[in-house]
């Protein structure tokens, strides 16, 4: 499968009520999860350059955690993870006021940010009940999947 067939295939579920899509072709599979994990490709092509462009990227992003934190070492409190690759939103658009701040209450399922994904956005919402004691994403930066983004208490 082509690269402009799978980018036909992801607009077409991005700009539909479609939530997932899976093509099986003589060259392979394709699997297309809205909101979740994009793609997993088992064309052989994609699946050799798609590792080799991880450690780069991932590299790229290694200083995440907030200054005087080392890496290793997670804040106390309940963590809460970004459930996709992307970039992370405090608001719902610019100059608008943040979901959440430090000291902010929040309820489980409260929406404390945005992960745009493939030019879907995706609320995060709070998955405890609590107060947001630090907020460890940085606004308009990518972020990874399971990279922490808030600390609750």
């Amino acid at each position: 499968m082509d690269l402009r067939k799978l980018k036909t295939l992801i607009d077409l579920v991005s700009d539909s009520n479609v939530s997932e899509l899976e093509i099986t072709e003589a060259e392979g599979k394709v699997r297309i999860v809205k909101g979740g994990f994009a793609l997993q490709p088992a064309l052989a092509p994609l699946a050799v350059v798609a590792p080799a462009a991880a450690p780069a990227a991932a590299s790229a992003l290694a200083p995440v955690a907030p200054a005087g934190t080392p890496a290793t070492e997670m804040p106390p409190g309940h963590i809460v993870k970004s459930p996709m690759v992307g970039t992370f939103y405090l608001s719902s658009s610019p100059g608008a006021k943040p979901f959440v701040e430090v000291g902010s209450a929040v309820k489980e399922g409260e929406t404390v940010c945005i992960i745009e994904a493939m030019k879907i956005l995706n609320e995060i919402e709070a998955d405890k009940s609590g107060t947001i004691t630090q907020i460890l994403g940085q606004n308009g930066q990518a972020v990874e999947y399971g990279q922490p983004l808030f600390v609750i208490e």
